[in-house]
This record gives structure tokens, C-alpha cells and sequence, in this order.
């Protein structure tokens, strides 16, 4: 999600007002009302008028976000159960996983109206993709009989975690301000690592070098270290849009989209760190 889709999308219906969150457009300037009538709205029950949705809250964000975790380590687990049983299954379910998830990603991102069971199924062949290349990780560097905490994946999942909990106390404390240019200058640079990404890949395929351009060099380490820096970066991004969607009164199934940004992100950076200390034990 290198142009976050959730940000423009609700950026663009907040200036709008939520065509479809307000079913009804905005009353006109009316008489003004009596203090008792005044006094008798405030005292009435609230009510939500016949197609509307409630808006989104950090509760929704965060047990959608669980939500579509649990959907990843599932399929997961199956993707590392084909890579660890067959090589032939687990290229299977990398390169079946990584197609799904490029279309699935830009089906998401193009596609007008919000859609959760594409977001869903994207959580499922992301997970499916992610178990496959962890177990190829795991088995090309580490040792037989090396413990499950000690291994590559283990170490990656830590230090995903260690700079989630860095990032986010960095944006809450203000170290970290997400301003539109801010936001520009990051988005671009995604960009552009993406297509570098697409010609590493393919430079890979070609070569035969695992880790593509640079190799375990210190080139490719300090590609590496960038992407992991680029990827963090991302991560203030993604708390910037959840707290303007709460800000702006974003409609509840907004909280899918917002949970799909952070958990892409999330793997993002999970992939990254996996990638240098490959690197670095090569």
C-alpha cells in the first residue's frame, strides 16, 4: 500500500461529508428555536437515521487488525507447512501467494466502494505468501536443532515488534509529526522502492543471487537498512490515518481498510527485517 488508499479515500469523503455515511443532506437555515425546544432536543435519545453507520472508534481498528493478524498466521502456518513438506509446493504458495496479493493490492486500492471481502481474501493469500518464504528463511539459515526463539524468523518477529512499539511511541509523543509534505516525501520514496523493487526481483530471478542487487555486501545490507527505515516510516503513516478516520467521523467499515494498511505494513517491515539478517548471517 505504498499510496495509502484509506488516507486519500477518506480524505476525499471527509470533504464531502461521507456521501452515504449522512444519508440526508444538511437541514437549511431554519427559524431560530425556543430555548424550551431547544432544551427538549437536548434531552431527547439519540438516533441514527435509516442508512447510516456509526463511526469508526480504535476499538473497531484494532479487532479488525486482530482480525485479519489471525486470518495471516492461519494461512501462515499452511504456507510453511507446503514450503517445509515439498519445495515444488512451497514455490507454489510464494508465487501464487505474491500474484494474488499484487492483484488483490491493486483491486483494493482502485476499486471504489470498500470492500471487505477482497480485503479478507488478501489477508489470506498474504499469510499463505508470508509462511512459505519464513520457513525457506528458516531453513537456509538456521542450524538443525537451533531453537525455535533463536531462529531468523523469531529474531524478525521481535524486531517488527520492537519498532511497532518504538514507532508508535515516537508518533503519541510527537517525536514523529505527519504533515502533508511529510506524508508526499514518504509516499514518493515508497514508490520508487517498489519499482526497485520489481528490478531486484528480476535481477534475482536472472542472476541467481538470492537477495538480488548487492548480495549479503554492504551494499545490499544498506539497502537493507533503508528499506526497513522506509518501511517503519510507514508505520507513523498509518497512525496518522487511523486518527484522522476517528477525527473526520469515518463510517465504521472504514476500520477494515485501516486494519488491512497497518497489517500490509506491518508484514512489510516483517519481510524486511528478514531480508537483513539474511543478509548479515550470509
Amino acid at each position: 500500500m505504498a499510496n495509502n488508499p484509506a488516507f486519500n479515500r477518506m480524505e476525499q469523503d471527509a470533504r464531502n461529508g461521507y456521501a452515504g455515511f449522512r444519508s440526508t443532506p444538511a437541514p437549511q437555515q431554519a427559524d431560530p428555536m425556543s430555548p424550551q425546544q431547544l432544551q427538549d432536543m437536548y434531552n431527547a435519545p439519540s438516533a441514527m437515521r435509516p442508512g447510516t453507520e456509526r463511526a469508526v472508534t480504535m476499538d473497531d481498528v484494532v479487532m479488525k487488525t486482530l482480525s485479519l493478524f489471525a486470518i495471516v498466521l492461519v494461512t501462515g502456518a499452511v504456507g510453511w507447512y507446503l514450503s517445509a513438506t515439498s519445495q515444488v509446493l512451497g514455490l507454489a504458495a510464494w508465487g501464487i501467494g505474491l500474484v494474488a496479493i499484487l492483484g488483490l493490492g491493486i483491486a483494493i486500492a482502485v476499486k471504489k466502494t470498500l470492500s471487505v471481502p477482497l480485503i479478507v481474501t488478501y489477508a489470506v493469500f498474504e499469510g499463505l505468501f508470508v509462511g512459505a518464504i519464513s520457513q525457506t528463511y528458516s531453513g537456509a539459515f538456521d542450524d538443525p536443532g537451533t531453537p525455535a526463539f533463536q531462529g531468523i524468523v523469531a529474531q524478525a518477529v521481535l524486531a517488527t515488534l520492537a519498532t511497532f512499539a518504538g514507532m508508535f511511541l515516537a508518533y503519541k509523543t510527537g517525536l514523529i509529526k505527519v504533515t502533508a509534505k511529510f506524508r508526499r516525501i514518504v509516499t514518493m520514496m515508497v514508490f520508487g522502492y517498489v519499482i526497485f523493487g520489481f528490478i531486484n526481483l528480476a535481477y534475482a530471478l536472472i542472476s541467481g543471487q538470492p537477495f538480488g542487487i548487492g548480495g549479503s555486501g554492504m551494499l545490499g545490507i544498506g539497502i537493507s537498512l533503508f528499506a526497513v527505515g522506509l518501511a517503519a516510516t510507514m508505520l507513523a503513516l498509518d497512525f496518522d490515518s487511523i486518527e484522522y478516520a476517528i477525527r473526520t467521523g469515518a463510517p465504521q467499515k472504514y476500520s477494515w481498510l485501516l486494519a488491512h494498511g497497518l497489517v500490509v505494513t506491518l508484514v512489510w517491515l516483517y519481510l524486511e527485517f528478514l531480508r537483513l539478517l539474511g543478509r548479515l548471517r550470509n
